[in-house]
């Protein structure tokens, strides 16, 4: 068996490089780690990390196609963060105009979650640890 360590990042396509930094550093809390601009492609990419951790590549590529189907299209369903009080997360969120979908209760661990849109529309949830 292969001994992975850990996920090292996710890599992440926004169609509005500017927009998505601006969501995920300024609204969700990510901090801008290195930017690099590749000239040959038209493209950004950034590397952003959350608590010292380096964990999303944001990426833009000039026109990329949309996802085809919402959630449940093969590959990625969606991007799980962890926070304390989901309460106050999603507050935060609204005052910030971004919308959650109402709170649900996991019925296997009986934690509480919800979800949202990044500005691409990829399907992002709060879960409460």
């Amino acid at each position: 068996m292969l001994a992975l360590n850990a996920i090292h990042h996710i890599a992440i396509i926004a169609s509005d490089y500017g927009r998505s930094k601006a969501f995920y550093c300024d609204i969700l809390g990510f901090a801008l780690l290195a930017e690099t601009y590749r000239a040959e492609r038209d493209s950004w990419k950034g590397d952003l990390t959350l608590n010292g951790h380096y964990d999303i590549e944001l990426f833009s590529f000039p026109s990329p196609p949309s996802r085809p189907t919402q959630p449940e299209a093969c590959g990625l369903c969606h991007l799980a963060f962890a926070v304390a009080n989901i309460d106050e997360a999603c507050d935060s969120l609204q005052r910030a105009g971004v919308a959650c979908e109402p709170i649900r209760m996991d019925e296997f661990t009986q934690r509480r979650f919800t979800f949202l849109r990044d500005p691409d529309g990829l399907p992002l949830e709060l879960y409460e640890q």
